[in-house]
């Protein structure tokens, strides 16, 4: 245990006096924390509309005031004809374009239904199911204000079916709750897996990594050494990515710190074991972050932080089940947000602790000291 003391501080000092780590630890996750929450969001609360409106009824007027009272819509022009309105979605100025027809009234009263035109700009094809959605929604409810109140001038009873919807877990459906804790799994582990990449490089660099080499420290001490620091660093990383999205996101906390940093603890020697052995195979902190950055990515884009997993083809989905982001990824939310206790997350657990073992294994059996 002495010689992994000493080997401790070596490297905590060694981490301390590098200027290129310092900022990847302390300055990078707050910001891209603080402008990633902010920026990487699937609301859309400015859509830019135009409105057709042939009708100038007042089932009319009251359709067009509901769209524009929700605070989504924006309207940046009323044309006059069809054609205009073609025109401002063919320069790109809006986004959703609303035809109301003559007669719009009269067809409601008289055939108990009517027809509107919606043409959506499906540049981006998220966006466009996004607006799609959100008009359908607003044109359901006033579907059933309209009924209602049919009901109502015939003093015909109340509609027979009422639906009432509840929305768990994030009541306010507030996307920043859901995006935070996300954001937060992928910084921690580009932080520690960027370090661990970097570290032993830098000792090959350096030229230091000779003296250690004939030093008779056991492969196993040596990992710990080299290890050991960014788990901590790591955990720190965690706790004050918390502090921060609570402070100024304020997201909801309602499961189990513990529970999460227990898995934590676990989960991060995964990904700085693979950190470590990127690390053992290049020369250049260039080609270790080059390495990690590429399956950084990969890691990302199949984690689910943007993409419901559910959502992927069954060779992705498949692919996801070797993904350790991933399942950080389900069970940060499951606590947060749900409350999920242990029995819940059991899966989780297992999981990464085998590959936790696997990679820790495979970490200490590829070191050489003898290069």
């Amino acid at each position: 245990m002495r010689k992994v003391k000493y080997l401790l501080k070596k490297e905590f000092r060694q981490i301390f006096r590098n200027q290129a780590m310092l900022p990847i630890i302390f300055v990078m996750p707050v910001v891209q924390l603080l402008i990633l929450v902010n920026a990487a969001t699937f609301e859309i609360k400015n859509i830019q509309v135009a409105i057709l409106d042939e009708d100038m009824s007042q089932e009319s007027r009251e359709l067009v005031n509901k769209l524009l009272s929700t605070g989504y819509y924006k309207a940046v022009d009323f044309p006059t004809s069809i054609h205009q309105g073609q025109r401002l979605m063919d320069h790109n100025k809006i986004d959703l374009f609303i035809q109301i027809p003559a007669g719009f009234a009269a067809d409601l009263q008289h055939e108990g239904h009517a027809t509107i035109g919606l043409d959506i700009s499906a540049i981006d094809g998220s966006a466009a199911s996004i607006i799609y959605f959100y008009t359908n929604t607003i044109l359901a409810d006033y579907n059933s204000a309209i009924v209602a109140r049919w009901l109502h001038l015939a003093k015909r009873p109340a509609l027979p079916v009422e639906l009432r919807t509840r929305y768990l877990f994030n009541e306010e459906l507030e996307y920043k709750n859901y995006i935070t804790p996300g954001l937060m799994v992928i910084l921690v582990t580009m932080v520690t897996m960027f370090l661990a990449a970097m570290n032993i490089v830098r000792e090959k660099e350096l030229g230091t990594i000779e003296q250690l080499n004939v030093t008779p420290i056991t492969k196993v001490q040596f990992i710990i050494s080299k290890l050991l620091p960014f788990w901590l660093i790591g955990m720190f990383e965690l706790a004050f990515g918390l502090a921060v999205g609570k402070l100024i996101f304020d997201f909801p906390v309602v499961g189990s710190l513990p529970l999460l940093f227990a898995f934590a603890a676990i989960y991060m020697p995964v990904g700085l074991a693979l950190g470590l052995l990127i690390s053992t195979v290049t020369h250049t902190q260039q080609q270790a972050m080059l390495i990690s950055w590429f399956f950084v990515v990969i890691f990302i884009l199949m984690s689910g932080l943007f993409t419901a997993i559910e959502n992927m083809p069954d060779w992705a989905q498949t692919i996801t089940l070797f993904n350790p982001v991933a399942y950080f990824m389900q069970l940060i939310r499951m606590v947060l947000l749900k409350g999920s206790e242990f029995h819940n997350v059991v899966r989780h657990f297992v999981v990464i602790g085998l590959m936790a073992v696997a990679m820790l294994t495979l970490a200490i059996v590829t070191y050489r000291k003898q290069q």
